[in-house]
């Protein structure tokens, strides 16, 4: 990935006098710093852009069309259709897209800070919305004894009862890791999880030159030192893609319906249509697929609670 540093155009520009509209040229997203975009064109050189204004939110993994107006400059016209996204509400209750086309969501979990099951049912259900495949990560496992892995194990098998995969790893000692690479070559990735659960150090593990790769990122946005603070799409050596999204407390679903949620949980499809009522949202209706199956232990019982707050919190925000 080669790069030529130069000055970073006019955030507020409309129209660059010297953009060239007959010269258009198609970009990915690679970083997103708000009125600033770092994009990779198809040689694999950086190019930072500001937007035309009036376009919605781009995210990384986004592809776009932009107009040179310099030496490493550029306008971004516009956003290529999407084969799919992955959204969250904002502070403000406000949808907004965290990565486009992307094929898996890394569902990154550790015993420290303690694992959050619901977080991780919000983000399987997020995938699956989004079309994207869940892959649920276990790292630090060098901190369980035989006995806490094994509750982890046996908790984790509702998972991989309805398909989903879950892997151990441990950044520190570098196990797992190559098994956990092997899942993300030839996909775009995006990597998520609680603060603490050492997405850098797995990262690290996957791009052995990291350094040098986020030096060459920093100097052609020049914008100084680079941080984790922006989601950020790398190149992995063996094929793939991740983006790397911050840690966060706490992961807010897109604005969902009754209806569309029950299609975030892998184990309800084809069920809803053997309901009594079309209209059934799986909680106390006769004649439920879905809580009958919940009865006779072929849904898990905590995944189903995990939908029924999650139509709690959706009835909350209607």
């Amino acid at each position: 990935m080669s790069t030529d540093p130069a000055h970073c155009p006019d955030s507020k520009t409309d129209n660059p006098p010297n953009a060239i509209p007959d010269d258009s040229h198609t970009g990915l997203v690679i970083i997103n710093y708000g009125k600033q975009q770092l994009l990779e064109d198809p040689a694999g050189n950086l190019h930072r852009c500001v937007a035309r204004r009036g376009l919605e939110q781009m995210v990384c993994g986004d592809q776009v069309e932009w107009l040179p107006t310099g030496q490493g400059e550029g306008v971004i016209e516009t956003i290529l259709p999407r084969r799919n996204v992955l959204q969250r509400l904002d502070g403000n209750s406000k949808e907004r897209p965290l990565a486009a086309n992307i094929d898996q969501v890394i569902i990154e979990a550790a015993p420290e800070p303690a694992l959050d099951t619901f977080l991780v049912d919000k983000y399987t259900v997020a995938a699956e919305l989004a079309g994207a495949i869940p892959l649920i990560v276990v790292n630090k496992s060098d901190l369980l004894n035989t006995e806490q892995r094994s509750r982890i194990e046996l908790l984790f098998g509702e998972y991989n009862d309805i398909g989903y995969t879950a892997l151990f790893t441990s950044a520190l000692e570098n196990t797992g890791i190559e098994e956990f690479a092997g899942h993300l070559t030839n996909r775009t990735s995006i990597l998520v999880g609680q603060s603490g659960v050492g997405k850098s150090s797995l990262i690290k593990r996957l791009l052995p030159e990291l350094d040098i790769t986020i030096g060459k990122l920093s100097a052609a946005s020049g914008l100084g030192k680079h941080t984790t603070t922006a989601t950020t799409l790398y190149h992995l050596p063996h094929g793939g893609k991740l983006i790397d999204s911050p840690g966060v407390r706490d992961f807010k679903l897109g604005k969902t319906g009754p209806l569309e949620l029950g299609n975030g949980f892998r184990e309800f499809h084809g069920l809803p249509g053997e309901c009594k009522f079309n209209d059934c949202r799986h909680l106390s209706e006769p004649g439920c697929a879905i809580t009958a199956a919940v009865e006779r232990g072929t849904i898990s019982t905590r995944r189903y609670d995990s939908y029924r707050q999650l139509l709690s919190i959706m009835n909350g925000m209607g």
